[in-house]
């Protein structure tokens, strides 16, 4: 397929005959958390068909925002990754989703539920760097299957795909549930009372990680 191209003189212009078409920005938020086989980035792309994202992979590719690998053994997967040009993008992606927010609807009803790539996006777009000044703590978050670790690291944050050894807290929980405490519509205090989240270590910490990260949690 021919790519199409506005033709102008502008950077955002030239910006967007790169990244502008359908499911390439999700692609790539898809990838800002590690490399993805090309089954993972299906499941975090829930609609997407495979000749689809075979083209918009690609496309990334021949343009330099991606590249593929393959895992060192035992694993030996063939994985998509972003380059350091595509990683460049993840400050206008987050400011993108924090203006894109105002438009959330107020419910998951009839929409697919959040990737685990989404979320990570999400908790970095609303992380509260000045409160997390002088804090360092690692939390793993388990959302069903999916596993994001986030580090704090004293007004800095990291989050990436996949279990880390030693964490401060570990937070088990399903992923509507999550984004219901992320969004401030369940307290911390209400999913753990009513069986919705399981923590291994501290039970402050769900509270602690939600202040971090955009939402005020109630005072204990």
């Amino acid at each position: 397929m021919a790519q199409r191209s506005y033709n102008q003189f502008c950077a955002l212009a030239f910006a967007l005959d790169l990244i502008g078409e359908r499911w390439t920005l999700l692609i790539i938020r898809e990838l800002l958390t590690g490399p993805k086989r090309f089954t993972d980035l299906q499941e975090g792309l829930p609609g997407i068909s495979t000749n689809l994202l075979s083209e918009r992979l690609k496309t990334l590719e021949q343009h330099g925002l991606a590249r593929r690998r393959t895992l060192p053994p035992p694993a030996a997967s063939m994985v998509y990754e972003l380059t350091d040009v595509g990683a460049a993008l993840e400050s206008a992606m987050l400011a993108l989703g924090q203006w894109g927010s105002r438009f959330l609807p107020p419910s998951l009803d009839g929409l697919a539920l959040p990737s685990a790539g989404a979320m990570a996006l999400a908790i970095k777009a609303f992380f509260r760097t000045a409160q997390a000044r002088g804090v360092r703590e690692t939390y793993e978050l388990h959302l069903d299957e999916a596993v994001l670790t986030v580090a704090v690291d004293d007004g800095n944050i990291d989050v990436r795909q996949g279990e880390t050894s030693h964490p401060d807290a570990v937070i088990h929980t399903q992923m509507p549930v999550f984004v219901a405490l992320f969004a401030g519509q369940m307290t911390p205090d209400d999913a753990l009372s009513g069986g919705l989240v399981r923590i291994d270590g501290e039970q402050q910490a769900l509270q602690r990680f939600l202040s971090l990260t955009g939402v005020e949690a109630p005072a204990a």
